[in-house]
């Protein structure tokens, strides 16, 4: 199996083509990139193709980092993958960047628990707790770090993410210290693609994955109360929005 995977949702702008059936990466490029992925994904792609030798016709499939991650670089990098599957008639499929990032360390089959986390910024981060057989101990979810802190009681972790080193910085002296800690920017693009292979495209669908509440709520203040017999004809004519569309006068 052929497979182009793409990751733009952290600090990397990377995409790499794997053939699963030798087991080799055949290109694979990763610029390191906090903004200008937009600019830069479509070209890195062209050079990652170009690199494998192949045309899009010739993937068996395209995947995708789905978040938790940056808002804008994951929009970029999903739609440059469904861009390309539509174009090439090719599935799509999504993965999140925390089981990217624990899934290097549960290959070498160890016994300790292993902790995924990214920057959520406000003393939060993004985690999930996976034992070493990739069982799950603590599903994906947003947390205050003391919360995440919690994951002591599961032992001694490895612990892999872009807040790995907060994580470690604020462990608690009481419990286990962290076997290893790998603050990583970005997942190794080449697990992108090993886990792109491996996902069922019914059941991973390429589409952004949140765990943060949105920040936009509901107003508290009520609309005007104007009875029917109070509202009149000129007051309800609708005007011409700069964009063209209709929308009712105040």
């Amino acid at each position: 199996m052929l497979i182009l995977a793409i990751d733009t949702a952290l600090d990397a702008c990377a995409a790499a083509v794997l053939d699963t059936g030798t087991s080799k990466l055949i290109a694979m490029e990763s610029l390191a990139m906090k903004r200008g992925h937009a600019e830069a994904l479509m070209p890195l792609i062209a050079r990652v193709m170009k690199e494998a030798g192949l045309p899009f016709a010739a993937l068996d499939r395209i995947a995708a980092t789905t978040g938790p991650g940056s808002f804008t670089g994951l929009r970029v990098g999903l739609s440059a993958a469904r861009g390309i599957g539509l174009a090439a008639a090719k599935p799509v499929v999504g993965l999140t960047t925390l089981s990217a990032y624990a899934a290097p360390i549960v290959s070498e089959g160890g016994e300790e628990p292993v902790i995924s986390a990214i920057d959520a910024r406000h003393d939060h981060v993004y985690f999930q707790v996976v034992g070493g057989n990739g069982g799950s101990l603590v599903r994906p979810k947003v947390a205050p770090i003391a919360e995440a802190l919690e994951a002591a009681s599961f032992g001694a972790p490895h612990i892999v993410g872009n807040a790995a080193n907060i994580l470690a910085e604020r462990w608690p002296k009481d419990a286990p210290p962290p076997i290893k800690v790998d603050n990583a920017p970005a997942p190794d693009i080449s697990w992108v693609a090993w886990l792109g292979a491996a996902v069922n495209p019914a059941t991973a669908p390429a589409k952004p994955y949140y765990l943060r509440a949105p920040d936009a709520k509901p107003s508290d203040v009520k609309p005007f109360d104007v009875k029917p017999s109070e509202a009149k004809p000129s007051e309800s004519k609708p005007s011409q929005d700069a964009d063209g569309t209709q929308s009712a006068a105040s």
